[in-house]
């Protein structure tokens, strides 16, 4: 019978004393380890949670050759609103399992350091393993960092080798197409795409979801339509003074992220068109961005936070199985389409 929390510090003698079992079997449970049945690690983890029992890190690395840290890496940490809401997802997994969320940047190949830099910090720094974000995770010398260091990794969004690792992943092709096709149907034609990294994964299948759309409708895009960005608003705001300049502007424009999108609200203000009576504008993310902007942004829904909660919980629970790099799992979430107040159908 399980018995009334005790008072003061919880520690894991309590937890066996209420859940009827050894201290060594609170341990293999807290630890992730194997030897508990199921109905046993159920009803610990349940008195856990109702005690509200948080592991000691520095003892439990001390007992174990785990260290309790978890690394997120990032490449670009410019887009700050991305960057949040992975540490946001990944922190809630890691504090439901009783790890430590480190962030770590791998620097760009002209800086000082760059992929070599990060190769020799992973040597010190300890990790059970590392969550590589986008670019990150298509990149080869990062990838072989990893993987030279022996630690388990989760990949979000990868565009290759899927079956390298595990990863968890949204379909931004497809959200992408519906996207396209939803201007479409408001019966614009002239539809431009900002594009984002020319390394990015997710850049690129949304850029491929924009022109099947468009192919699916009997229409070839043009080379003009679409323009370069780099998922920064400065440079949203660049490509669309190029848009806005050809001789048959662009009645609406799709750009890759809100962030882009924003810099192409601007453009449009700097040139006295009225968004979205005189230009449709749409983005992709969902950010706080999009709903702050004016007019609020129609973009895509992406579940940042989630998809790194699940890859942090993917990698915990490989933690201790030989197989797991070779056992590649894949989790997908889902996107929705949130209509706001940028897009309109067009002046006749």
């Amino acid at each position: 019978m399980q018995r009334d929390p005790p008072t003061g510090k919880i520690t894991i003698i309590d937890i066996a004393r209420a859940a009827g079992v050894s201290i060594k079997t609170v341990s293999r449970v807290i630890n992730q380890e194997e030897g508990v049945g199921d109905e046993t690690r159920a009803r610990v983890l349940e008195i856990v949670a109702t005690m509200g029992y948080r592991p000691n890190v520095s003892a439990r690395s001390l007992s174990s050759r785990r260290s309790y840290l978890i690394g997120v890496i990032f490449m670009r940490v410019g887009a700050y609103h991305y960057v949040g809401e992975v540490q946001v997802g990944a922190m809630r997994a890691c504090r439901r399992a009783g790890y430590h969320l480190v962030v770590e940047q791998v620097l760009p190949p002209e800086a000082v350091g760059g992929v070599q830099g990060f190769a020799e910090g992973l040597r010190d720094a300890r990790f059970d393993g590392v969550v590589l974000t986008p670019p990150t995770c298509d990149d080869p010398e990062v990838l072989a960092a990893v993987e030279t260091a022996g630690l388990p990794y989760v990949r979000i969004a990868p565009h290759r080798e899927f079956e390298r690792s595990p990863y968890v992943f949204m379909d931004d092709r497809k959200a992408a197409r519906e996207q396209t096709l939803r201007l479409w149907n408001m019966g614009h034609r002239r539809i431009a795409f900002i594009d984002g990294p020319a390394d990015h994964g997710s850049a690129a299948r949304r850029r491929q979801g924009y022109i099947e759309a468009l192919r699916d409708r009997g229409v070839e895009p043009r080379p003009e339509w679409i323009a370069k960005g780099e998922f920064l608003s400065l440079s949203g705001f660049d490509a669309t003074e190029r848009l806005l300049a050809l001789p048959e502007r662009p009645t609406a424009i799709f750009a890759a992220n809100d962030e882009m999108a924003v810099g192409a609200l601007a453009a449009a203000a700097k040139h006295g068109l009225s968004v979205p009576r005189d230009l449709s504008v749409v983005g992709f993310d969902d950010t706080p961005t999009a709903e702050a902007a004016w007019p609020r942004l129609t973009t895509v829904h992406q579940p940042t936070a989630e998809m790194a909660e699940a890859a942090v919980e993917m990698l915990i629970d490989g933690f201790g199985d030989e197989r797991f790099r070779a056992r590649v799992a894949a989790r997908q979430l889902d996107y929705s389409l949130v209509q706001r107040d940028s897009a309109a159908p067009p002046l006749a």
